[in-house]
Parts: structure tokens; sequence; C-alpha cells
């Protein structure tokens, strides 16, 4: 039985982040389908910041 391989190039994505795309354009700019302030939302609402942590975590001591 072969593997269905038409995502093969996409990764598996959060449902929130579908349609997702970034590229590097000719002129080295980063073109993105999605603004990086709703990526930066998203990242904030979903990602813990493994340094705040770790400080919160130090000054508990």
């Amino acid at each position: 039985m072969e593997k269905d391989n038409t995502n093969k190039d996409k990764p598996e994505v959060h449902e929130e982040l579908k349609g997702f795309e970034i590229n590097i354009d000719s002129l080295g700019n980063v073109v993105s389908t999605i603004k990086k302030e709703e990526i930066n939302k998203f990242l904030d609402e979903n990602v813990e910041d493994r340094k705040l942590k770790e400080r919160d975590e130090n000054s508990d001591s």
C-alpha cells in the first residue's frame, strides 16, 4: 500500500495557521501570507516563552 504524497512538501500546521506560507523573494525580502502582527499574536497565545519562565523561576528563590 502506497502512502499519499500529495502533501509531502507541506507540514502539518495548527488550524489557525492554515494557508500560512513564508518565502524569500529575489531581493531578499521576507514575503508571508499572514501579517507578522498576526503571527506574533498567535505565538503569544500558544507558545510558552522559556526565557520568561526561567526568569520567573529564578526570582522565586
